[in-house]
């Protein structure tokens, strides 16, 4: 069920979402400060490529304060912007019964993409 629901995911925006965060991956990563951004983005766009049958959770053990202030900055410098428009459409897409599969799974991405330090994906 996890591969009919990742295929018609890609099928329908998946793949999109996923080249970008890719691209946005690389460009973060032309310098040294965005690095960490970088890698960010290639999380969540690994995310983004096959998201049923994947989660996210905290990372158990201490990240220090690093995480959190680097959370901050992420928020204010776009992934507020991109957090919102998961929920935007996991609400469009949650109004049908088909869409709430993919509904879920735009939820699942809003979380991450809020506050992606500190975070992995199993």
């Amino acid at each position: 069920m996890n591969l009919i629901g990742n295929v018609i995911w890609l099928i329908f925006g998946g793949f999109f979402a996923f080249l970008g965060y890719m691209v946005s991956g690389l460009l973060m990563c032309l310098t040294i400060i965005g690095i960490p951004f970088g890698l960010q983005c290639f999380k969540i766009g690994l995310f983004t490529l096959m998201p049923f049958g994947s989660q996210v959770r905290d990372v158990p053990g201490p990240t220090g304060c690093l995480a959190t202030i680097f959370n901050i900055i992420w928020i204010f410098t776009g992934g507020l912007w991109v957090a919102l428009n998961h929920l935007f459409w996991g609400f469009m897409l949650a109004i049908t019964i088909i869409g709430i599969p993919f509904a879920r799974q735009h939820f699942k991405l809003m979380s991450l993409t809020f506050a992606p330090f500190g975070k992995e994906i199993y």
